[in-house]
């Protein structure tokens, strides 16, 4: 019975430390976009394929930003690119990687296939510190 109870709390601290470390994203919609840019909160559009290698990197990148950051307000909303064409579109995005980033309502930054941790989280400082 001891063992059972010492594997079931390794499972669950196991478990509890993978989320900790996984990304945390919503899918994108338009209204929980239009509700989040209303709020004037932080938000980043990720056009993002899972097939897609740099998009990976990326969101190494952005899981280093969340745990590092966990009170930030910032949200991320995932755009598919193979399956969200008409948002690919809409945001003008060239290629799956493609970073929006928005602040107070408005974009403030667009990054095609960046991967430097320090140039993508120098602009997520700035627009989550610009935000009220």
């Amino acid at each position: 019975m001891k063992l059972l109870a010492r594997l079931l709390a390794t499972i669950v601290i196991t478990l509890a430390g993978t989320h900790a470390w996984a990304l945390d994203t919503e899918p994108f919609s338009k209204e929980r976009f239009d509700t989040l840019q209303s709020n004037g909160t932080p938000v980043l559009v990720d056009v993002y394929a899972t097939w897609c290698p740099t998009c990976a990197k990326q969101r190494k990148v952005l899981e280093a930003y969340q745990a590092q950051n966990p009170e930030s307000e910032l949200v991320v909303l995932d755009v598919d690119f193979d399956d969200q064409k008409e948002w690919v579109k809409h945001f003008k995005a060239p290629r799956q990687s493609t970073l929006i980033l928005f602040s107070g309502g408005k974009q403030v930054w667009f990054s095609v296939a960046e991967t430097r941790e320090e140039k993508i989280f120098e602009a997520l400082n700035q627009a989550t510190m610009a935000t009220p």
